[in-house]
């Protein structure tokens, strides 16, 4: 027994986390996978958030640090996204208080086709940076990352795939540097939602380190593969983490989740 769940319980959790931090790494939208792997397991639904935040941060600080060893963050928009990207989930989750989560439920079943369709229409995302003033790039990124960070706090699933879309596909950045800076605004986010979850006492600190392990060779196995196919695995990955979190979105609205 590990805190409390058999051992057979806890190594399910485990595989979860592994293919939820090879997902991550390469395409964003890992919770969407380890979140339900965590519930189905029988853990309180704050316990599962905080736990899981235990394991993809550890998780997501790898994949962070491979990107970082090959040069493929531009440090200048990700301090400041870092930080945009902690504020926006702060507001979204005051906003969350206040707002009817369906509504951007609703909102999704729109958004998530279009988006797929984007990228459908495009044969593949950038290899090389594109052509692009300095002052635009930043102001995209950095209000492109607040406005996620929004939803990051009201909702939050696929919250590093719409970053990479945006990066991507709005602010021309190559692939593989989009990917490095989405990483080290996820590890933001996630370290201080951690945080805030260890100092309520949401965490089960045992399992946790755990299925770290598995998220860490998760993380590892799927930056080390997007770093040496860029779009050719990324695209296809986001394609995937879409379409799941459109199925997800539609089965909270009928009340299947």
């Amino acid at each position: 027994m590990i805190s409390g769940y058999p051992i057979w319980v806890v190594l399910i959790i485990g595989v979860g986390v592994f293919a939820a931090g090879f997902v991550d790494s390469i395409g964003g939208g890992g919770g969407i996978i380890s979140v339900p792997i965590y519930l189905l397991s029988g853990l309180p639904t704050h316990f599962a958030l905080g736990t899981n935040k235990m394991s993809s941060c550890i998780g997501t600080a790898v994949s962070t640090t491979r990107y970082l060893k090959k040069g493929y963050v531009n440090w200048g928009l990700a301090i400041p996204s870092a930080l945009l990207a902690m504020a926006g989930a702060f507001f979204g989750t005051k906003i969350q208080l206040a707002v009817d989560e369906r509504i951007l439920k609703y909102v999704l079943v729109v958004v998530l086709p279009l988006s797929a369709l984007i990228l459908l229409r495009q044969k593949s995302l950038p290899e090389t940076e594109g052509e692009m003033a300095v002052g635009k790039r930043r102001a995209i990124v950095w209000i492109s990352t607040f406005l996620i960070g929004v939803y990051d706090g009201f909702y939050g699933p696929g919250t590093g795939t719409f970053l990479l879309l945006a990066y991507c596909t709005l602010a021309k950045l190559d692939v593989r540097t989009a990917s490095g800076n989405v990483k080290v605004a996820n590890f933001s986010s996630n370290l201080a939602a951690l945080t805030t979850s260890l100092l309520a006492g949401k965490v089960l600190i045992w399992i946790g380190l755990i299925a770290a392990c598995f998220s860490i060779a998760g993380h590892y196995v799927g930056s080390g593969l997007a770093i040496k196919n860029g779009s050719k695995i990324v695209r296809p990955v986001i394609l995937v983490v879409l379409s799941l979190l459109l199925i997800r979105v539609i089965l909270e609205l009928f009340g299947v989740l």
